[in-house]
């Protein structure tokens, strides 16, 4: 056992935090901390690190291990660079090169003894440099720094002048480095592009220390962790597994608990039920079964109920009104800034009832073409045609869409002047905003508050095509999931830039990936790209032209077409099965209706009318049948 956490309570003005909490991380073991936003994460890491006193209980480290804590916020100040920053950790190896070099020196004018001492020293030291990997410590530096997203361009840049985001992964380059024993990380992916973010997990895969995470990002845990501790209404619960298991275990646990809370009602109830039936009796023998049965009550073992947390939001969208099949097409799309060239030529298709990412490195313009796409920006180049009924609901990730100045209750009652007030209080209640709540400042707010804010306007706009620039950032993984779903409901069609691959792959029918200035088309979710991606990659994006050799280029674009016949396909599939559901429905309350029909006086003694709802009967049971017979085969289709 490398970290021991014992029993920590935690309040915060009249606010219990954390209660009793307590688990353990072995040596090597790769663990997440999860919860709701508020749950208490950050502050047990502070605890663990001793930045904040427990009310009671602590945190014990084992004897002679180092600890290293990555916070969510840097602020890394002075003259160093971004590559001298990270060699900072390496200082004593490039003292000890220096020391070498001077040996090697100084061994060109000795002789005898003096020669003899130097190079025992210099064996030692060369000795030293080599088992501590001291020939690729600069080799090391630039590879955390390229897997964390800085270019070479960046390496010289003064980390003063850097964004907090470029701070933060400076930070967690310079941590990896370290090589502590146990890591604490808190959201370490918050600052990161999916391939460095891939980059992250492979490292703490391998990496041989132990590590605590607090992140949001599922994919990136269920790939890292064997272990999840959940923190929930002050509580710490410990499952094994990755994030998918411990999501799995705990609705099980949850489904047990009820189920034994409703077990123990009924038998409270019965038992009840029977001392009642006992006393109405009225005899004594009667009277004193039922006594002792009461007895028996009182004693039971009564398991509390289990407890709901009113944590989670409740979204749900709803187009006001159908768009035509053709809801966005963009040709030749170009925009720059200045000397930084972000793309040209690109041409985007989107129909009905889409589903469509939009993925990227950072800095390759995704936001960008949302924000043209919305009037935000001018393009430079590029036509833009929405197609007929679309009603475009956009999403800004920089909330722009916000009035910093205004009260929650304005933002939404100012948007949408028809609701009452008791409809706006029942829309911001379902996104946890409640009494006195709705009445602060939107610059007030934290970023997942504000997330909300605009998540309930985005509902309430009955939009048929929603545009998301990373709709999950500030979320908890509940909200998360909670738009996962709303989104997979969502009949209308939705174009969406994101880094979380979980939310890509639970929601998207379609990726668009921004890479080298083009988009290349990958027709269903996240796995399927990763899958693909290589082949059309190499057939379509390969510079050196002879390296791509025909069959590949072939077979890439062959699947590419593929793609297409297939989403053409599925949806040709899922409307003639919607088709065929309504017009079984209609036949079914049709036959219903002639049935009712036969029951009436009036009509059973009129022979004219009976023959003829018996024949629409009779072809109303064989068209049926042709129906059913159709609805299993497609349903059978995959």
């Amino acid at each position: 056992m490398i970290l021991n956490i014992q029993n920590i309570s935690m309040s915060f003005g009249g606010d219990t935090i954390l209660k009793n909490v307590a688990f353990h991380i072995e040596d090597h073991e790769k663990a997440a901390l999860v919860g709701i936003n508020g749950a208490g994460k950050s502050t047990l890491l502070k605890i663990i690190m001793g930045q904040l006193e427990p009310d009671a209980g602590g945190a014990i480290l084992a004897k002679d291990r180092e600890i290293g804590y990555l916070a969510q916020h840097q602020d890394i100040t002075g003259e160093n660079t971004v590559f001298g920053e990270l060699m900072t950790v390496k200082a004593d190896l490039v003292e000890l090169n220096e020391k070498i070099r001077s040996s090697e020196q100084r061994m060109a004018d000795l002789s005898g003894d003096a020669l003899e001492q130097e190079m025992q020293s210099y064996a030692r030291m060369s000795e030293e440099f080599e088992r501590r990997n001291g020939y690729a410590y600069k080799s090391e530096v630039i590879g955390v720094l390229k897997g964390l997203g800085f270019e070479e361009e960046d390496f010289g840049k003064k980390v003063a002048a850097l964004s907090g985001g470029q701070k933060t992964r400076v930070a967690l380059g310079r941590l990896l480095l370290t090589a502590p024993d146990i890591i604490l990380l808190d959201e370490p992916t918050n600052h990161l592009d999916m391939h460095s973010i891939e980059w992250l997990e492979t490292y703490l895969m391998n990496y041989s220390g132990a590590v605590l995470i607090v992140s949001h990002d599922r994919y990136f845990l269920n790939r890292v962790v064997t272990k999840v501790v959940e923190l929930e209404n002050g509580h710490a619960r410990t499952y094994s597994g990755n994030y998918d298991a411990y999501s799995e275990k705990k609705a099980a646990i949850r489904h047990a608990e009820y189920a034994a809370y409703l077990n123990a009602q009924r038998e409270m109830q019965h038992q009840q039920a029977v001392i009642d039936k006992l006393k109405q009796f009225n005899r004594e023998k009667s009277i004193k079964r039922a006594e002792s049965r009461e007895k028996m009550l009182a004693k039971m073992a009564v398991p509390d109920k289990p407890v709901e947390l009113d944590t989670k939001i409740s979204l749900r969208f709803h187009p006001r009104v159908e768009s035509g099949t053709d809801v966005l097409l963009v040709e030749n799309l170009a925009k720059s800034f200045g000397d930084a060239h972000l793309f040209s030529d690109l041409t985007i298709d989107i129909k009905k009832g889409e589903h469509v990412a939009l993925i990227g490195n950072n800095g390759t313009g995704k936001s960008t073409i949302l924000k043209i796409l919305n009037g935000v920006l001018r393009q430079d180049a590029g036509k833009i045609s929405y197609g007929s009924n679309v009603e475009v609901g956009y999403y800004d990730q920089e909330m722009q869409v916000l009035h910093m100045e205004k009260t929650i209750f304005d933002e939404i009652s100012d948007d949408y002047p028809y609701l009452t007030n008791t409809e706006i209080r029942t829309s911001l209640a379902a996104f946890l905003f409640r009494e006195d709540d709705v009445f602060k400042r939107i610059e007030s707010l934290s970023g997942g508050e504000r997330a909300r804010v605009s998540l309930c306007k985005l509902m309430l706009s009955d939009a048929n095509f929603l545009m998301l620039d990373e709709p999950t950032n500030h979320l908890d993984i509940d909200s998360r999931e909670i738009l996962e779903s709303a989104i997979r409901a969502y009949d209308g069609t939705v174009f969406y830039v994101s880094h979380d691959r979980y939310f890509i792959n639970r929601t998207a029918t379609r990726i668009l990936d921004l890479t080298q200035k083009s988009l290349l088309n990958y027709i269903g979710n996240y796995d399927y790209y990763l899958e693909k991606k290589d082949t059309v990659e190499a057939a379509y994006l390969e510079t050196d032209a002879a390296a791509v050799s025909a069959p590949a280029e072939t077979e890439a674009k062959t699947d590419w077409k593929a793609q297409k016949e297939e989403q053409a396909r599925i949806r040709k599939r899922e409307n003639d099965l919607a088709k065929c559901e309504k017009e079984i429905e209609k036949l079914e309350t049709e036959e219903g209706e002639i049935d009712a029909k036969f029951n009436d006086p009036e009509i059973a003694t009129n022979v004219s009318e009976l023959t003829k709802l018996s024949r629409r009967k009779e072809e109303i049971g064989a068209r049926l049948e042709e129906l059913y017979s159709l609805w299993e085969e497609l349903q059978e289709e995959s």
